[in-house]
């Protein structure tokens, strides 16, 4: 009895090591959503937060996300998630102009906000034995836009992460 939970034991702790791959990072995300984030692991899930900028504007988004070993080799995981964000239009921000999927009802020269609900659901891969992790994704959102529109976006992204 002692030797299966052990055994059981010893799977428990080797998951949390192949989940959790590292505490903390920092790096860039290129997309839809581009800007600065934030990564903090606790085991086998994540609080990620992005600060996203783009021309006269900025957003900024907390996600929370579950991670799960992916292909049974070293450094890699899927992580999905949920999350929210709130987004500030300067007055010359355009949204007629961007990604084809991309649609937003802002006009020029009236400056306005958003609120939105977030999913998220990608890859990462930590190379292992280098603080160094990228990621590849898909953070879907809808936003209400004080304006009175409404954003969907699929909101495709890429990133890189010193980890530590």
């Amino acid at each position: 009895m002692r030797k299966i939970a052990f055994v059981l034991l010893l799977m428990v702790v080797n998951t949390g090591v192949v989940m959790a791959q590292y505490d903390f990072a920092i790096g860039l995300r290129s997309g839809g959503t581009s800007g600065i984030t934030l990564k903090k692991n606790n085991g086998s899930s994540a609080l990620e937060g992005i600060v996203g900028f783009w021309h006269d504007g900025v957003s900024l988004t907390g996600l929370w996300e579950k991670n799960q070993p992916a292909f049974n080799e070293p450094g890699f995981n899927w992580f999905y998630g949920v999350g929210g964000h709130v987004a500030f239009y300067g007055d010359d921000f355009n949204g007629r102009y961007g990604a084809s999927w991309y649609t937003h009802p802002h006009h020029i020269d009236d400056g306005d906000f958003g609120i939105g609900i977030d999913g998220v659901v990608g890859l990462e891969y930590k190379i292992p034995n280098a603080p160094i992790a990228f990621d590849i994704g898909l953070k879907p959102y809808i936003e209400i836009v004080s304006e009175g529109g409404i954003i969907f976006s699929p909101d495709p992204g890429i990133g890189i992460k010193i980890a530590f």
